[in-house]
This record gives C-alpha cells, sequence and structure tokens, in this order.
C-alpha cells in the first residue's frame, strides 16, 4: 500500500480535525502518501482531493469542526453513486480509506467495502455517543462538558428567578449524552428515549423539591425522547416546549425552555477527545497496513480494538441503567 484517504463524514464534532491529523501524520511515519477527500462522500464523489503532509495537519489538534469539511450525500445511498465514488478512488490511485463519522457513515464505508472489496476503516466520531463496540466515540466528552457549561449558567439565572427550565440536548435517538451530562451537572430529572417516564411523576418531584425549599429545578431532555409521549401540543411544537408548558400549567411555577442545539457540536475539543482521537486514528492506519478492511476501531476499557462495521452496525449500544438510576437517587 503506498496511498490513503481520509475524510469526515456527517455530522461534525470535536476532535476529528485531531483524528485527522493522526492519520496524516501516522501514515507519512510509515512512508504512504495521504490524500484527504473534502465535503465527506460527495466530494468523494467529484474527486475533490487534496495532498496531505505533515504542514497540512500542523496546529489543529486543538481546533473544533474539521477542516475536510464535512457534506450528507443521498446520491452516495445509491449503487450508481457509489460506483462513481469507487472508480474516482482508483484514478487517483489511493489504495486504503479512513472514514471519520458516525452511524451514516459506517454504512457507508461498510458498502464501499464490500461491494468493490475495497479496503476501508471506520473511525467512531458523533457526539450522540451511540456506535456499538466502542466506549467513547470522538466529540461525545466535548459536547457533554458544552452541556455541563451551559448546565452551570442556567443554574445561576434559575436561582436568581426562582424557575424551573427545561433544558434539550442532542443525541438523536440515543440518551447517552442527556444522561452522562445530567449526572455530572446536577439536574433534578433526566429525561432519555431509553427510559420511560410520567410526566406527573416528574411533576411531583418538582413540588416536593420546592416544597423543602429548593430555589430552582432544571430538567434535561434528550431529543429524542418516545414518539408515544402524548401531548396536545403542535405536530411541529418541540417535545421540549410541550413538556415546559404542562409543568408550568400544572405547577404554576414559572418555566422556561432552552434548546443547546448545534451549540454541542463545537468548541475546542477536551484533552480527552484529542487522545481518543489520536488513539484511534492512528490505529486506523495501523490496520490498513496491516490489510484489513471493513473494519472499525474503537476504545474498549481504555484499550484499542477493532471490529468488523459490519458486526457493530448489527448491535445496539446499551445504556447503563445503574448509572440512570443513580442520578436519580442523587437528584432527590
Amino acid at each position: 500500500m503506498k496511498k490513503i484517504g481520509v475524510l469526515t463524514s456527517g455530522g461534525d464534532s470535536p476532535g476529528m480535525n485531531a483524528a485527522i491529523r493522526a492519520v496524516v501524520r501516522t501514515a507519512i511515519f510509515h512512508e504512504l502518501e495521504v490524500v484527504g477527500i473534502r465535503h465527506g462522500y460527495a466530494g468523494l464523489m467529484n474527486g475533490d482531493f487534496l495532498p496531505m503532509d505533515r504542514s497540512s495537519v500542523a496546529d489543529i489538534i486543538h481546533r473544533g469542526g474539521t477542516i475536510l469539511l464535512s457534506a450528507r450525500s443521498e446520491e452516495f445511498k445509491t449503487l450508481e453513486g457509489r460506483k462513481k465514488a469507487y472508480q474516482k478512488l482508483q484514478d487517483e490511485g489511493i489504495e486504503g480509506l479512513v472514514v471519520i463519522g458516525g452511524d451514516g457513515s459506517f454504512r457507508g464505508a461498510k458498502k464501499l467495502a464490500e461491494e468493490f472489496d475495497f479496503p476501508v476503516i471506520g473511525v467512531p466520531a458523533t457526539i450522540d455517543n451511540d456506535i456499538p463496540c466502542t466506549d467513547y466515540s470522538i466529540g461525545f466528552d466535548t459536547a457533554m462538558n458544552t452541556v455541563i457549561d451551559a448546565i452551570n449558567k442556567i443554574r445561576d439565572t434559575a436561582t436568581s428567578h426562582e424557575r424551573t427550565f427545561v433544558v434539550e440536548t442532542m443525541g438523536r435517538h440515543a440518551g447517552f449524552l442527556t444522561l452522562m451530562s445530567g449526572l455530572a451537572g446536577g439536574a433534578e430529572s433526566i429525561l432519555i428515549p431509553e427510559m420511560p417516564f410520567d410526566i406527573d411523576d416528574v411533576i411531583e418531584k418538582l413540588k416536593h423539591g420546592y416544597a423543602r425549599g429548593k430555589l430552582h429545578s432544571i430538567i434535561l431532555v434528550a431529543e429524542g425522547i418516545g414518539d408515544d409521549f402524548k401531548t396536545n401540543r403542535d405536530i411541529n411544537e418541540s417535545k421540549a416546549f410541550a413538556i415546559g408548558k404542562i409543568i408550568q400549567e400544572k405547577t404554576g411555577f414559572e418555566t422556561r425552555v432552552i434548546i443547546l442545539g448545534h451549540l454541542q457540536r463545537g468548541g475546542s475539543p477536551t484533552a480527552l477527545d484529542r487522545i481518543l482521537a489520536s488513539r484511534l486514528g492512528a490505529k486506523a492506519v495501523e490496520l490498513l497496513l496491516a490489510g484489513e478492511k471493513g473494519k472499525m476501531v474503537g476504545i474498549i476499557h481504555d484499550e484499542v480494538k477493532a471490529f468488523d462495521i459490519e458486526y457493530a452496525l448489527n448491535q445496539k449500544k446499551e445504556l447503563n441503567e445503574d448509572i440512570y438510576h443513580l442520578a436519580h437517587i442523587l437528584s432527590l
């Protein structure tokens, strides 16, 4: 193997640049040429290639986002689109590919590996932390710290005005980010897709808190909480806003809703995310050199491991319910 490519795909996450840096510098150490592919799979189909050297990745380890940019591509989901992408790889002489991204990115990587017998290694990078076969994905720790920082600031004004705040976090259909942020941030209630909840129980907990002298409450809500959550809300209304309305109507407590949104994807990555990205990016290159294909790298009990992407995509990452129950106990 003489030349590899690297791309970032899907939603950006802090630490992607650190992973790119690790891929490029590890490859160069092993005397490989490296091509950066801009705009993800869309850029791959369009031949948006950028030769990379050590200086290409200088001073990026601390930067959020991705210097290779990212995009979603409907065309790549078709066989014709993937044939076009594969031909671009062939034309450029790229013999292996590192894909940095989340679930959708891994599915694209799996297709390339299967349909064209092409060496592809996936590096998990998503603030949702919903990729199986890794304890943590790149960007999760930074996003969690962003949420905690927001909670700390919200708590100041919540106390000053004796208000209840409903705070919505990202995570798609997974509650990992919400749960861990809620535990670390001391949220009074944590509502996540994996665990059923009764809004009346949340309200009773609020009332008990205020009865014993609490000046404020913070309720953390994952954006993907159950579709079976029934309200008379407008179908276009955020579930967090619906919950906020119900709380105010049933308690009379002044309630505010904050949706953190894409704020959680930005910012300089934490030390943990930089270290994780560096380790996983380097391992991805080593796997390509070893002749592996259709694999992903992950961190399990602080050890970097490789798994078949197909196996990983067929698993469901389970949330630790003990942490959920601990968060409930500590919030009482």
